[in-house]
C-alpha cells in the first residue's frame, strides 16, 4: 500500500472570497461536518460572465456571500451542478431566482444510475439515499463529452458515476484544472453507498480521470487544492483494493453483514463513522457479488450475510 497522501491540515473561513487565479474564486459553505470537511467548495469561474459550480446547501448567508462577491461588471450566467446531493445543489434553485442564470447537470438524482443498481432495487431493498437533494431538476441536460462554453471559458463535462450517478466533473479546458467534486478528494475517500452510489462505476470512473492527464491540478468539492492528482487517484484505487482484500480475508470462514464486517476492518475510525463504512462496505459486497467472488443473497438487503465463494 503506498503512504497515504491525504492531509487534514486544510484551513479555512466559511464565506470568505478566495481568488485562486485569475478568473477562479472559492468560496466555502457554512456546513463543516464529518462527512463535508471543512465544507462545500463553490467556485465562481470567469472574468465577466460567471459560471457557478456547486453552489451548495440551502443557506441564505452562503447565497448572500455568493452574490456579494459578483462584481458591478460581473454577471452570473450559467449554474454548474457536479451532483445532487444536499450540501452540493440545493442552492442553485435560489441562485437561479436571484440572477435568473440556468442550471446545468446530468440529471436528478436517480439520473445515471447503473443497470446493476436498478436490477437489485428492484430485487430487494439496499436502504440508501443519504443526502439526495429529491427536489433536484436541473434546466439543461448535459452528456459525457459535452463542452459547455461562452466566449470567455470553456469547460469539459466528464460523467464520473460512482459517488452518485449523475456525477460529472468539469474540466476547465485550456488551463489544466479540473473541477472534481466528490469523487476525488485530498482529503478522504467518497461515500459509495448503494443503490444511489456503484463501487464498480466508481472504480472506472476513476480509472477514466486517470487518463485525462492533461488536467494537472483539481479543485475538489470539500476541502484543498490537490496538486498531485495522479497520486490521490492512484492511492484511491489501492485503498479500495485493499478494502476488497480485507473483506475477502474475513470472509474465508465466516458468512458477515456488511455492520459485522466494518466492525472487523475498520479498528482504527471513531465508531460514529462506523454506519456510513458499512454502506462503503456494502458497497464492496455487491462489487464482489457481480463478480462471482463473494455469495449473492436472495432479496438482498443491508443485513444480508455473504460469504465467500472458494
Amino acid at each position: 500500500m503506498k503512504k497515504n497522501p491525504f492531509s487534514l491540515n486544510f484551513r479555512c473561513e466559511p464565506g470568505k472570497v478566495e481568488q485562486l487565479e485569475e478568473n477562479i474564486q472559492r468560496i466555502i459553505a457554512p456546513n463543516a461536518s464529518p462527512m463535508t470537511f471543512t465544507g462545500t467548495n463553490t467556485y465562481l469561474v470567469g472574468n465577466e460572465k460567471l459560471a457557478v459550480i456547486d453552489p451548495g446547501p440551502k443557506d441564505l448567508l452562503h447565497l448572500h456571500s455568493i452574490l456579494s462577491a459578483v462584481k458591478p461588471n460581473q454577471k452570473i450566467t450559467h449554474i454548474l451542478i457536479t451532483h445532487s446531493h444536499i450540501d452540493h445543489s440545493p442552492l442553485s434553485k435560489l441562485l437561479k431566482e436571484k440572477t435568473g442564470a440556468k442550471i446545468y447537470a446530468f440529471g436528478n438524482s436517480f439520473s445515471g444510475k447503473s443497470p446493476t443498481m436498478q436490477r437489485l432495487t428492484d430485487q430487494g431493498d439496499l436502504g440508501g439515499g443519504e443526502g439526495l437533494d429529491l427536489d433536484f431538476e436541473p434546466d439543461i441536460l448535459i452528456k459525457d463529452n459535452e463542452n459547455i462554453s461562452n466566449s470567455e471559458w470553456s469547460f469539459e463535462v466528464i460523467h464520473t458515476p460512482g459517488h452518485l450517478g449523475n456525477h460529472v466533473c468539469f474540466g476547465l479546458n485550456k488551463q489544466n484544472v479540473l473541477f472534481s467534486a466528490d469523487h476525488v478528494m485530498g482529503w478522504a475517500t467518497s461515500l459509495v453507498s448503494p443503490p444511489d452510489g456503484d463501487l464498480t462505476q466508481f472504480m472506472r470512473s476513476l480509472k477514466k480521470l486517470s487518463t485525462k492527464d492533461r488536467y494537472n491540478k483539481f479543485y475538489p468539492g470539500h476541502g484543498d487544492i490537490i496538486s498531485n492528482p495522479k497520486e490521490i487517484i492512484d492511492y484511491i484505487i489501492d485503498h479500495r483494493k485493499m478494502r476488497e482484500s480485507q473483506i475477502l480475508n474475513e470472509l474465508k470462514d465466516l458468512s458477515l453483514t456488511a455492520t459485522k464486517l466494518t466492525k472487523a476492518i475498520y479498528t482504527d475510525v471513531d465508531q460514529s463513522l462506523i454506519p456510513a463504512a458499512a454502506r462503503n462496505v456494502f458497497a464492496h459486497l455487491i462489487d464482489l457479488g457481480e463478480r462471482d467472488l463473494v455469495t449473492k443473497p436472495e432479496n438482498l438487503n443491508f443485513s444480508s450475510k455473504f460469504g465467500k465463494i472458494l
